[in-house]
């Protein structure tokens, strides 16, 4: 018979070893996510200095990384807008196997775009829109995939098949890429936004996805269909031959002899066509003026880039140049640009004489408050100078 100490002991021994693999896997696993992204860093030339080093913890101290609650994984990579540049290196980011949200909008980054990252089973949110990426679309899609955004590269190609196992899709960027042939017949019940202009696509838009505004097609010129206002042309079925009857021959006959133009006619027609050639120009050149004058008397106007997405988020839309510059207070961290501002979502906290203020939750979960002035006459110069002596007072809130 055991001794009951004995088999106190025994359990203690085997719950000691438990705990104990446990801890070494899951420092294992950090250490592997830790090992993918310093090669990562060593690899792609970045502008923006990180701090990642192995001298300091991965979690929660490296610029843009952000771990699961028990410090086990990486589940988020975002740097945006940091000047990596360059392909992105195989076993690096593909090794993240835990990742769910990747962000690397507004870099250098080029080539071929690695499909092992777009099958990493955790991933959900894909944000690598404004580089220089090209290739086709990786067809070997994670279904857990939530948000992509694609848009602004080089991509080429068609639409993969595989988009419609997407089925927790809600939001689909390919805008101002080069991809080419038809858009798939997906049913994608979740999907609320959804952007393919300024591609060449062609073909008819398929039922599905007819729902959405003309503005997710336009760019396309080869597109048809619902939204848009270019209808498709019906394809009339081929007529039957008509069965073969003999004809009796004909005699030969000359055919008729044809006239020859007169020199006179021949200078008139030239004389003519000069004359309406010349009336042409002159009424378009009559009709530039006045578009000029009447832009000239209600402002300068200005375009933006093809399919840029209107930035409506607020009620109010992103400027060129100087408008686009957000500046920040002295000591601040954040490194997020007016896009992210206008694209996050909003949330009314108040309204007041001066304007309404919104509570913003942007893409990597960094909450802001927005006070949108209106109605308020001022100079550049004398803004500036009141919002310099608002900004020595601003305190940092935490609460």
């Amino acid at each position: 018979m055991r001794n009951p100490t004995t088999k106190i002991r025994c359990s203690f021994y085997i719950f000691f070893i438990l705990i104990f693999q446990s801890t070494f896997k899951a420092a294992a696993d950090l250490n592997s996510d830790e090992q993918a992204l310093l090669a990562f860093a060593k690899e792609v030339p970045h502008g923006r200095k990180l701090n990642w080093s192995p001298l300091i913890p991965i979690c929660p101290s490296w610029t843009g990384i952000t771990c699961n609650p028990e410090k086990t994984h990486v589940i988020a990579l975002r740097l945006p807008g940091v000047g990596l540049s360059g392909p992105i290196p195989p076993n690096t980011i593909s090794n993240l196997t835990s990742l769910q949200t990747l962000s690397l909008r507004s870099n250098l980054l080029r080539g071929n775009f690695p499909p092992e990252i777009l099958a990493l089973p955790s991933l959900r949110y894909l944000y690598i829109q404004r580089n220089n990426f090209s290739g086709e679309i990786p067809s070997d899609l994670s279904t857990n995939l939530t948000q992509i955004d694609l848009s602004n590269n080089d991509f080429v190609g068609k639409i993969p098949q595989t988009i419609g196992n997407l089925t927790q899709l809600t939001g689909l960027f390919l805008e101002n890429n080069s991809l080419m042939g038809s858009i798939p017949d997906v049913d994608l019940p979740k999907l609320k936004h959804l952007n393919l202009s300024y591609n060449q696509l062609n073909g008819s838009i398929p039922i599905s996805l007819q729902n959405f505004s003309n503005s997710s097609f336009l760019g396309n010129p080869f597109l048809c269909g619902p939204p848009l206002l270019l209808q498709c042309t019906p394809v009339l079925p081929t007529p039957s031959p008509s069965p073969f009857i003999p004809i009796p021959l004909s005699p030969p006959h000359e055919p008729p002899s044809k006239k020859k133009i007169s020199t006179g006619a021949i200078v008139a027609i030239g004389v003519g066509g000069a004359a309406l050639l010349f009336l042409i120009a002159a009424v378009f050149l009559v009709f530039c003026v006045k578009e000029n004058k009447g832009e000239d008397s209600n402002g300068e106007v200005k375009v933006g880039k093809k399919g840029e997405r209107p930035k409506d988020e607020f009620g109010v839309s992103a400027q060129e140049g100087e408008k686009n510059k957000l500046v920040f207070f002295e000591g601040c961290s954040y490194t997020f640009d007016l896009e992210d501002l206008l694209r996050a979502s909003a949330e009314v906290l108040g309204k007041g004489s001066f304007g309404t203020a919104y509570k913003a939750v942007l893409e990597d979960g960094t909450t802001v408050v927005v006070k949108r002035l209106k109605e308020v006459v001022v100079g550049k110069r004398e803004f500036e100078g009141q919002m310099e002596m608002i900004g020595r007072g601003v305190l940092l809130l935490q609460g």
